[in-house]
């Protein structure tokens, strides 16, 4: 291939201009560069995005499509396997190089592996670069050789090494490609919701691209960091980043994250938040470093001692967590946040886990799956890992046995009951005192409130002590005997 052939910079979920490495390589060629987005669903082994994930994949495509163009160059969409398609749109251009951000699902790993191997063996140039994760999950390895399993000395490895690269800028333009190279419109990729369509919510509270995740970014440590360590546990409040969804797909890089971080000197006036943020951008990283080693985090426990765990089947149970209607206030008000905003407080999430898994007895991975199909932020890594963490089956996971009391819960994260009146507006009368547990409100106050625990808002799915009980006698049973009764929460 001649050096004047053009360069093919392969878009995934690398949504941006900035702090692309591929594109960068690829203008700096001085070649002709041809952007092109695969959407590949045939991987082995490798998840198929869920609705709220294709909603916003959606949205970002088109923004990356607008910015492209600005730059001088557009946005060609293919559907199909990586490897065919890539053959066809080459021989169509006549590229001779191809360059890629690295992806770290195994199995969407071995598939690039392949690629590059196969293009540099047909002679033409195959590059991939870092951006989606500061660090090489391959190459972060304990004393003894192996991977971290606990996340505490992961974090202190990774805080003892080099600072994180500084963020390549975008190119002031494209030289677009002169073939003619045939694009599907987007539409044809079928990523938007129909019949209902469900996404009014999501699209009054994101801005998916990539200018979306720069105000995003700016905003958070222009208002939020400085009480960050604090108000990230309180889901009536605006303080957490809100970055997920644009880290997700690429839109932003840990990288740029970073940067910010350090320009903004929180470490210095703030050095408690700042820290704080920081190990949360590292347990995503954690979180990939264990998805890397163990491709199967989504179906299989990784502490195997609890595969003998009996789940209960409860489809009544599932549907009322669902749709946010178990009786217990935090938790329907964060069942009903995921499903009009296809995102979640962090705290609360746990809070919903936590109940599904140990109040009803439900296996992690209908709740995971769940999350996997609702949440704009869905993460092949995260998603699976979080969800083990709270179930007490993944590495450094909470103990089984500690039971989160959602009444505590809410009344400790949600005081004045503010998260709860958003998304649950039929106890928007309840007074603060019984926000929390309106069963135990006088029937008077019930009157006054305009509560019917009948009719207007449901009883709790399952007692508390009921259900506390149940969970410790299940896992007694995979201990073979005892009863751990510790829960880290008073009972009530």
């Amino acid at each position: 291939m001649g050096s004047d052939a053009p360069a093919i910079i392969l878009f995934r979920r690398d949504l941006r201009v900035a702090d692309n490495r591929a594109l960068a390589a690829a203008v700096g060629t001085g070649r002709q560069v041809l952007p092109l987005f695969v959407l590949d669903e045939e991987i082995a082994g490798a998840r198929p995005s869920g609705a709220a994930s294709r909603w916003w994949l959606h949205q970002s495509l088109a923004a990356l499509g607008e910015r492209l163009g600005d730059l001088g160059s557009g946005l060609v969409i293919r559907r199909g396997e990586t490897a065919k398609v890539l053959a066809g749109v080459i021989d169509r251009s006549g590229a001779g190089a191809v360059f890629w951000n690295r992806r770290y699902h195994p199995a969407e790993a071995a598939v690039d592996a392949a690629l590059k191997k196969s293009l540099r063996a047909c002679g033409l140039i195959a590059e991939s670069f870092d951006g989606m994760l500061l660090h090489e999950p391959s190459l972060v390895k304990t004393g003894s050789g192996g991977f971290y399993k606990v996340y505490t000395p992961f974090w202190k490895a990774l805080a003892a090494g080099s600072e994180p690269r500084d963020p390549v800028d975008a190119p002031d333009s494209i030289s677009g490609c002169s073939a003619r190279v045939a694009s599907v419109p987007l539409e044809e990729l079928k990523l938007l919701p129909r019949k209902p369509d469900w996404s009014d919510g999501l699209a009054e509270r994101w801005t998916p691209g990539e200018e979306g995740g720069r105000r995003a970014l700016a905003g958070f440590l222009r208002h939020r960091i400085e009480d960050y360590a604090e108000a990230r546990d309180l889901p009536g409040r605006p303080g957490t980043s809100m970055l997920s969804p644009h880290l997700a797909f690429g839109e932003i890089t840990p990288f740029q994250v970073m940067a910010a971080l350090t320009r903004s000197r929180m470490a210095d006036r703030n050095p408690a938040d700042a820290e704080r943020f920081r190990k949360e951008i590292v347990w995503r990283e954690f979180s990939y470093h264990l998805l890397f080693h163990n491709p199967d985090f989504h179906r299989e426990n990784f502490r195997r001692e609890f595969d003998g765990l009996e789940w209960r089947r409860d489809a009544e149970g599932l549907r009322r967590w669902q749709r946010g209607l178990t009786g217990y206030p935090i938790v329907d008000a964060g069942m009903r946040e995921l499903w009009r905003t296809g995102w979640m407080h962090n705290r609360v999430r746990m809070i919903v886990a936590s109940f599904l898994v140990k109040h009803l007895g439900i296996d992690w991975r209908e709740g995971e799956a769940w999350f996997w199909d609702t949440l704009v932020d869905a993460d092949a890594a995260n998603n699976p890992v979080n969800w083990q963490w709270v179930a007490g089956t993944g590495a450094d996971a909470a103990p089984y046995f500690r039971i989160f009391n959602p009444v505590l819960q809410g009344e400790k994260f949600d005081p004045s009951g503010d998260y709860v009146r958003r998304y649950v507006p039929e106890l928007e009368k309840v007074p603060d005192r019984y926000i929390h547990r309106p069963w135990d409100a006088p029937a008077r106050v019930l009157a006054d409130s305009g509560v019917s625990l009948a009719d207007i808002y449901p009883p709790p799915v399952v007692d508390h002590d009921v259900a506390r009980r149940r969970a410790l006698a299940a896992f007694a049973a995979i201990r073979g005997g005892g009863n751990d009764d510790e829960t880290g929460e008073t009972k009530r």
